[in-house]
C-alpha cells in the first residue's frame, strides 16, 4: 500500500508545475503585460487530494525571492510519511515585463531531472525530456513561473483585472510549451488556517473542456500572493487542492 500512495502521491503533487500540455507546432507570440512583483516570500499550502479514489494528504513550500534584477523560485512537495516527492526550481532575469526565466529545473520521486533552458542567445527554448524546439518572442513563462508571472500582472493593473477579463501567456513545461489563457472569475471568500482571505478566483480551462483545469484564488488585499490553488482532471475525476498555511513576506 506505501508503494501504491506513493505513485498516488506523485501525481497529486503537481498542482503548480505539472498540467500536462499537448505538443504545439507554434505557440503565438504571448501578449506582453505591465508587471509589479511582489515582496520575496516563503509561502506553505496545505495538500488534500484525490487520486484513483485515494485521499491524500501533504505539504507544499513556495520559495519565492528577488534580488535585483534576478528571481529565483523553488517549489517543494512533501507527502505524509514519504517525505519530499517533488522539487522544481526556477532561475532567471527580471526585465520591463516582468519574469524572463533562464532555467526551469524540476525533480520528480523516482524520476531522473528534467530541465527546461531558456536559451537567450540563440532565442530559443530547449528541453532536457524532448527534442522539441521553440522560439523565445518574449514574455514566455515555464509551470512553476507562471503564477508569479500572474501575480505580477494583477498587482499592476488591479482595475483591469477584473471579473470576465483574460490573459493570455505562452507556458513551457518538461518537454513542450503552449498557449494558457487565464479567465479571471468572481470574488471569494476563504477560509484558511490564517483565517479568512478575500479572494478573486483565476481559471485556466483546457482549450478542449476535457483535460486539466488549474483555478487560482489571488488574495488582493494580501499583495496578491495565491491563497488556494485547485488543480482538476475531469477526465480521471483526481483532484489536488492546496491552501494556504503561511505566508512570511521578506521585504
Amino acid at each position: 500500500m506505501t508503494a501504491l500512495l506513493r505513485r498516488a502521491f506523485l501525481c497529486a503533487s503537481l498542482a503548480l508545475t505539472a498540467l500536462g500540455a499537448l505538443p504545439a507546432a507554434h505557440a503565438a507570440a504571448p501578449p506582453r503585460y505591465k508587471t509589479n512583483l511582489p515582496p520575496p516570500a516563503e509561502l506553505e499550502y496545505a495538500i488534500k487530494a484525490r487520486q484513483k479514489g485515494i485521499s491524500l494528504g501533504g505539504s507544499a513550500v513556495v520559495h519565492w525571492h528577488t534580488a535585483g534584477d534576478t528571481f529565483s523560485i523553488v517549489t517543494e512537495t512533501h507527502a505524509q510519511l514519504l517525505g519530499k516527492i517533488m522539487e522544481a526550481r526556477t532561475d532567471g532575469t527580471i526585465e520591463r515585463y516582468g519574469l524572463a526565466p533562464r532555467t526551469f529545473q524540476e525533480k520528480r520521486f523516482g524520476k531522473a531531472p528534467t530541465e527546461t533552458i531558456f536559451d537567450r542567445n540563440t532565442g530559443t527554448i530547449r528541453f532536457s525530456a524532448s527534442e522539441a524546439t521553440y522560439p523565445i518572442q518574449g514574455g514566455e513563462q515555464d509551470r512553476n513561473s507562471i503564477v508569479w508571472q500572474l501575480v505580477a500582472v494583477a498587482r499592476a493593473a488591479p482595475a483591469r483585472f477584473k471579473p470576465g477579463s483574460e490573459w493570455t501567456f505562452v507556458v513551457a513545461g518538461q518537454r513542450d510549451a503552449e498557449t494558457w489563457t487565464f479567465k479571471v472569475g468572481k470574488a471569494a471568500r476563504l477560509k484558511t488556517a490564517l483565517g479568512t482571505i478575500d479572494t478573486l478566483q483565476v481559471t485556466r480551462m483546457p482549450p478542449d473542456g476535457k483535460g486539466r483545469q488549474l483555478d487560482i484564488w489571488l488574495a488582493p488585499k494580501r499583495g496578491w500572493y495565491p491563497a488556494r490553488l485547485r488543480f482538476v482532471d475531469a477526465e480521471e475525476g483526481d483532484t489536488i487542492d492546496q491552501t494556504l498555511t503561511r505566508l512570511d513576506e521578506k521585504a
